[in-house]
């Protein structure tokens, strides 16, 4: 198998505070738009591949900021989701989409199996082994972890304009996303989303399900809309706001 990353490209992904000792670990799925060089620009411009399509805007900042206000362990994907998207099951149409919204990919039209299935290895697989090793080694240490998923969307999909200025989003275990749901409708001015514009499923979404469900960890994933943190300032306002909200979600939900 062809080794998908150069010896002096950026690997998989980046750990932010290794050490922290809180139990908050954020992921950041969607955290970059970068397309290693093997594949070129998977036949888009630059302007496709900086819209939504190509990463979660701002999401990566606004980790970063809680990292710092929270002590979390967190973790960012060096590459966009368009190359295979961290938090969708491998095999799925959407974890390497030949469209996304109404843009094609030409570089994912055609795939063969083997080339998918170097994507998986280089970036998708470490990736994932990375919050694995994480959470086993707090399991061992009997060390809490409280697993937070950070996204962002678009304000218009398809024409369609979107309300909401966050969202939570959550599947069967539902303790931390319906205390964070209450905490945010306190928050004045603001419309949240619950389980809306997305929800979490075993087939459109992995981390939550795997790293969270599976483990029974307490967790939470958070929509917000790009709009909002697309600049230092917005960034600065979420920050602060979950940086306030999700340790009290927490001592509200008992976790």
């Amino acid at each position: 198998m062809t080794k998908l990353l150069g010896p002096d490209e950026p690997g998989p992904f980046q750990i932010l505070n290794p050490l922290a000792a809180s139990a908050w670990v954020i992921t950041c799925d969607h955290a970059s738009n970068r397309v290693p060089r093997a594949l070129g620009t998977l036949g888009l411009p630059e302007s496709e591949r900086a819209r939504h399509i190509g990463w979660d805007i701002g999401a990566a900042a606004v980790t970063g900021g809680l990292v710092a206000r929270l002590d979390a362990w967190a973790i960012l994907q060096n590459y966009s989701r368009l190359v295979i998207d961290c938090n969708r099951p491998p095999g799925v149409p959407s974890s390497i989409p030949l469209r996304s919204e109404n843009t094609v990919i030409p570089g994912n039209v055609g795939i063969t199996p083997e080339a998918a299935l170097a994507r998986r290895v280089a970036l998708f697989d470490p990736y994932h082994a990375a919050i694995t090793t994480e959470l086993n080694v707090r399991q061992i240490a009997a060390r809490p972890a409280r697993l937070v998923a950070m996204h962002s969307f678009t304000p218009v999909y398809e024409g369609v304009a979107r309300p909401m200025h966050a969202a939570v989003l959550y599947h069967r275990d539902t303790r931390l996303a319906q205390a964070l749901l209450r905490r945010l409708a306190a928050e004045p001015g603001l419309v949240i989303g619950d389980n809306d514009p997305y929800r979490v499923t075993d087939e459109s979404d992995y981390g939550i399900p795997v790293h969270g469900e599976q483990r029974g960890l307490p967790h939470v994933e958070i929509e917000i809309r790009q709009d909002l943190i697309a600049n230092g300032a917005g960034q600065a306002e979420w920050i602060d706001r979950f940086a306030r909200l999700l340790p009290a979600a927490a001592r509200d939900a008992g976790v």
